[in-house]
């Protein structure tokens, strides 16, 4: 089983920036591909970013790219995604999740670890 627990998350100005972390624990010892999703209210969960076990292949959301870079640091068990240029669009609850499948994916379904999210929001 893996735990994952977001934080960073917090109340943010259009143009600022956040980071958010996730701590991994329990089979870290895995070769765990990760990711991070955002969720609006109302709306599906999406797709934001994703990186390979050793950080060095990564895939962004077309809405993100340019502005979010993941990355992780595998000796503390930790991914982190730095937010630039926030939008107002960027507000949602952003969960990060993990998965044993050995490519980047997109699909939220392929994820069977996820954390309980944590609340960005950008005012205008």
């Amino acid at each position: 089983q893996v735990r994952l627990v977001e934080s960073g998350g917090g109340l943010v100005q259009a143009g600022g920036s956040l980071r958010l972390s996730c701590a991994a624990s329990g089979r870290t010892s895995s070769r765990l591909y990760m990711g991070w999703f955002r969720q609006a209210p109302g709306q599906e969960r999406d797709f934001v970013a994703a990186i390979t076990w050793t950080g060095g292949s990564t895939s962004y959301a077309d809405s993100v790219k340019g502005r979010f870079t993941i990355s992780r640091d595998n000796t503390k068990n930790t991914l982190y995604v730095e937010m630039n240029s926030l939008k107002p669009e960027d507000t949602a609850v952003y969960y990060c999740a993990a998965t044993d499948r050995l490519y980047l994916t997109s699909r939220a379904y392929e994820y069977p670890y996820w954390g309980q999210g944590t609340q960005v929001t950008v005012s205008s």
